[in-house]
């Protein structure tokens, strides 16, 4: 009785490995390599020529297209091992296909919530504007403030210059605004705000805490 009930799970596992072991079709296998490979190879000629461009949003079409490539690339080998070797290769490509989305997806998540929640410009950024106000009128007498904070892939910045006090209205209008149109020429900044004083020994004017 348990050599007739090993013969049958024996059988019984035969049965199954024949149905799941996928069936070959030589002309569909052509056509799904050949499709497969096109698609990749033109998905890899738009990542070489999205990276050429340094806006965010063409090189975010460049990092999308090169997780097609990679995902395809893997698709594809699993598929091709699974129809001519074992058949749980392609599940195990799915696997890895999916740990490498969540992988990818996860990190793009995390960038752009420190974007979005207004983290500060690097020191190096900083100093740029700073040389560029204080190069901007020979009038300026003091920088009070400069402050640059994320907006999606740019920056806005607030600047606080301090002018003469005799100076007429008209011309400390001028000053500030040409200067605004100054910063917002810079490709990474948004949106700026220049604010103008006679003087900067003053107590702050904004509540600053609890």
């Amino acid at each position: 009785m348990a050599t007739l009930g090993l013969q049958i799970l024996l059988e019984s596992g035969r049965q199954f490995m024949a149905k799941t072991q996928p069936e070959r079709d030589p002309e569909k296998e052509k056509w799904m390599i050949g499709i497969m490979v096109c698609v990749t190879i033109v998905k890899f000629m738009l990542v070489v020529y999205c990276r050429r461009f340094k806006n965010d949003i063409i090189r975010a079409y460049a990092q999308d297209h090169f997780f097609d490539v990679i995902t395809n690339s893997i698709g594809l080998a699993a598929a091709i091992l699974a129809i001519r070797y074992y058949w749980w290769i392609d599940p195990t490509g799915a696997v890895m296909i999916a740990l490498y989305t969540m992988n990818t997806w996860t990190k793009i998540v995390i960038e752009n919530v420190w974007a979005l929640i207004g983290r500060t410009a690097p020191p190096e950024f900083l100093a740029k504007l700073t040389y560029l106000i204080w190069n901007h009128h020979e009038d300026i007498k003091h920088i009070d403030t400069v402050r640059a904070y994320t907006f999606g892939s740019n920056y806005f910045v607030e600047v606080d210059i301090v002018l003469p006090q005799d100076m007429l209205l008209n011309k400390a209008h001028d000053i500030g605004e040409s200067l605004q149109e100054k910063l917002e020429q810079l490709p990474e900044i948004e949106r700026a705000f220049v604010h103008i004083d006679f003087e900067y020994s003053h107590r702050p004017e904004h509540k600053i805490g609890v």
